[in-house]
Order: C-alpha cells, then sequence, then structure tokens
C-alpha cells in the first residue's frame, strides 16, 4: 500500500466515524411544521445553554435538543414534525472544546469536537473563517458544524491553531495559517 492509499484509507476511517457520530440525527430540515411561539432558552457566547435563565446542567439533555435545532435566515429554532420554537443564540449554537490531530505521511488532518460531541473534520477551507470585531480587533474563530449550524472555537483550540500556524502566499496576500488535510486553513492576513 503506497502513501496516498494510506491516507485514503485514512479518511475514509475518519468520515465512517463522523457519520457513525451523526446517525439518528433527525432530518430537521425536511420539517417545516407551523410556528408555536418563543421558547425562554438562550444559547449563550460560551456554549451554555438556559432554561429561564437558569443553566441546563444535563448533557444529555442539551445533546437532545441539539439534535433538532434548525436554523431559518438569522432566527434559529428547536422543531420536530409537528412543533417549531423559538430560541435565541447569542452567537453560534456550538463551541468547539477538544482538537485532535491525526498525522500521516501526507500530512496532517485535524478533528474538532463540540461541546455536543458532534465532530468536525477540517477538510475544506470554506468550512473556516475567523472574524475580527472592528472595534475590539479580537478574532472570533468559526467553524461550520452541519448545514447552516456553526461552532465558535474555545480560544484555548485557537490558540492550538496559532501553534500550528505559519505563513503562507494565497492570490499574492501573505495570510497566516494552518494545514489540514492538505489545505491551507486562512487565521487572516499578515
Amino acid at each position: 500500500m503506497n502513501n496516498k492509499s494510506d491516507l485514503s484509507a485514512l479518511f475514509s476511517q475518519l468520515n465512517q466515524a463522523d457519520s457513525n457520530s451523526r446517525k439518528g440525527l433527525p432530518p430537521v430540515d425536511q420539517w417545516d411544521p407551523e410556528f408555536c411561539g418563543d421558547m425562554d432558552l438562550v444559547i449563550k457566547r460560551d456554549g451554555n445553554w438556559y432554561y429561564q435563565g437558569t443553566p441546563i446542567g444535563r448533557k444529555r439533555l442539551v445533546k437532545l435538543f441539539s439534535t433538532v435545532l434548525k436554523k431559518e435566515g438569522d432566527n434559529y429554532y428547536l422543531v420536530t414534525p409537528v412543533e417549531k420554537l423559538g430560541i435565541q443564540v447569542e452567537d453560534k449554537p456550538f463551541f468547539v472544546i477538544r482538537m485532535s490531530q491525526h498525522n500521516t505521511d501526507q500530512g496532517n488532518i485535524i478533528e474538532l469536537e463540540d461541546n455536543c460531541e458532534n465532530k468536525i473534520l477540517l477538510t475544506d477551507p470554506a468550512q473556516f473563517w475567523v472574524e475580527v470585531d472592528s472595534a475590539t480587533e479580537e478574532p472570533s474563530p468559526y467553524v461550520c458544524v452541519r448545514k447552516n449550524l456553526s461552532a465558535l472555537i474555545h480560544r484555548n483550540i485557537f490558540y492550538e491553531l496559532v501553534d500550528l500556524s505559519e505563513e503562507n502566499l494565497i492570490n499574492g496576500a501573505k495570510h497566516f495559517g494552518f494545514y489540514s488535510a492538505n489545505q491551507f486553513f486562512s487565521l487572516g492576513k499578515i
């Protein structure tokens, strides 16, 4: 087996693990029930969920709610086949709390995990972006978790990505970023 085949096998295994972790996700994109009103549920910027001002301490309940989360335009909802309840999200509904690397002869593959145990393989630079606050110049890194649902990346994980980063030219401009799956992920222009 050559190195390219080894990399393909690893991609296949990681994608299989990723799809196994997503088995059982309800088809919320196929559900379009009547709007039933707003629910007093807020997902804070740090990934904590609050119901009527009180933190939801049961991780299994948060994970269950996260499986029926849907975004339409700028609004977030919890949906079932017969109900659609509006909720508030301060920034993004998920929060990346872990990072792991899978090294091969062909390169490094980075996997992120959020607070609801969604695992995201960084294989496409379009799934990762950094927004900079114009007033504070503080960066906020994000990753797409699943169809139009994203996660804010915890500052410690962001620093781990910075530690892996190097300069690279993109369209004649110097960028600072890291590689995953032989793709360059930009943290921003230098």
